[in-house]
């Protein structure tokens, strides 16, 4: 039977920051991927400021900056009519002025690099949780041999699907679209920029700016296929007739089943639940990954000094509940709030372009849409890096 101080399941962007901030704290870290790689296409790739932060803050940030990415200062929203600017990043304070869009296998590549550089982080990947037995994971090795992985504290960290979150009380808000995504090539003469589009008809559509393409999500209503690459072809040629010409070389299309929901308790003796484990978010406002992250850096805080000394209390587990629960439901009641104003009545065909005019309003008065931005760049309750370094790190990497 094997041992560790923390086991993890899911190395995800919560799961791998939580790794890497206890291994740097001198605590034993084992994290559980299911998958051989990160290669995962449409997984979430919008990295915020807080996120960013956090990275300068792990001295990070140049490896970062490194990567292949997109930057936006501005957010935009296309109707029949108009152009709408909703959210104007330059207005913020401090270095990141800007959401950058960065394949998230990279991101999860250079958090895993930086973990491994510590003795006391071991990431093992081709193995999937199948339960937490009260003190510890079992999980089903590469060889298909089933495992069991005794700790301290386990931490489901494997998203809104995890085994782990099973039995507790779940509160749902529901969602009225899914989402599917594919790709589209992009020209140097096309527009910069993410938009929103929103077309009559029941027709909506979101376009990231990936410099080499477009990465397009079509809304359709809950639970109704999203149709076949024919279909949302003719209807993205009609939203953008500039992008008609290459609907031939539209890419295969994976459709998100949206959620939005969370756990009532997100613990149980010697278990927490963080990221989409504890909370589903919807893509609205592209906050997945930034919530997981602060999950992370806010149970790496107030955890590690419990871990090492080897025993942690519900107490301990609660309290990153009490801390990071009332940013979820901010940012939950904003994505619910925007699903009922905006996508719903867009997508059944009664849009009003008055919520996005009033939020493009606010845009333009700096208080105001410095407010705003604000917001939707740190979230509710920012959190920064409070873990020492207290092991010995191997030599950093060039670059």
């Amino acid at each position: 039977m094997e041992k560790t101080t923390c086991a993890i399941a899911g190395g995800g962007p919560a799961g791998l920051m939580l790794g890497l901030l206890l291994a740097r704290a001198g605590v034993e870290v084992v994290v559980l991927e299911k998958h051989g790689d990160f290669l995962r296409d449409f997984r979430g790739d919008t990295v915020h400021p807080s996120t960013l932060e956090v990275l300068d803050e792990l001295g990070l940030g140049p490896r970062f900056a490194g990567l292949p990415q997109r930057r936006a200062e501005r957010l935009s929203a296309v109707t029949d009519e108009e152009t709408l600017l909703v959210a104007d990043l330059r207005l913020l304070r401090g270095r990141h002025r800007y959401i950058a869009f960065v394949p998230q296998w990279d991101f999860l590549d250079l958090l895993a690099e930086e973990a491994r550089r510590y003795p006391n982080f071991r990431l093992r990947m081709n193995c999937e949780v199948l339960g937490f037995t009260g003190s510890g994971l079992r999980y089903r090795g590469e060889d298909g041999e089933e495992r069991t992985l005794e700790a301290v504290l386990s931490v489901a960290a494997d998203g809104r699907g995890s085994v782990l979150r099973k039995g507790f009380p779940l509160r749902e808000f529901g969602a009225p679209m899914d989402v599917g995504w594919f790709r589209l090539p992009r020209l140097p003469s096309d527009r910069t920029g993410p938009f929103l589009r929103v077309g009559g008809g029941g027709r909506l559509m979101v376009a990231i700016d990936r410099d080499t393409y477009w990465q397009m999500g079509y809304v359709v209503p809950k639970d109704r296929p999203v149709g076949d690459p024919e279909e949302v072809g003719a209807a993205v040629a009609d939203l953008a007739p500039w992008l008609a010409g290459r609907i031939g070389e539209m890419g295969p299309i994976s459709t998100l089943r949206v959620q939005v929901n969370r756990l009532e308790r997100w613990y149980r003796p010697g278990l927490l639940c963080v990221g989409d484990a504890a909370h589903a978010m919807s893509p609205v406002f592209g906050v997945g990954i930034n919530l997981a992250v602060q999950d992370a850096v806010a149970a790496a805080n107030l955890l590690w000094e419990p871990l090492r000394r080897g025993r942690v209390s519900t107490r301990d587990l609660a309290a990153v509940q009490r801390r990071r629960a009332p940013a979820t439901r901010v940012i939950q009641r904003l994505q619910v709030l925007a699903q009922r104003r905006l996508i719903a009545p867009a997508l059944e065909g009664r849009f009003s372009p008055a919520p996005l005019k009033a939020v493009s309003r606010l845009s333009r008065v700096p208080p105001l849409g410095r407010m705003v931005v604000t917001l939707l760049a740190h979230g509710v309750r920012p959190e920064h890096v409070r873990v020492p370094e207290a092991a010995r790190p191997s030599e950093r990497p060039d670059g």
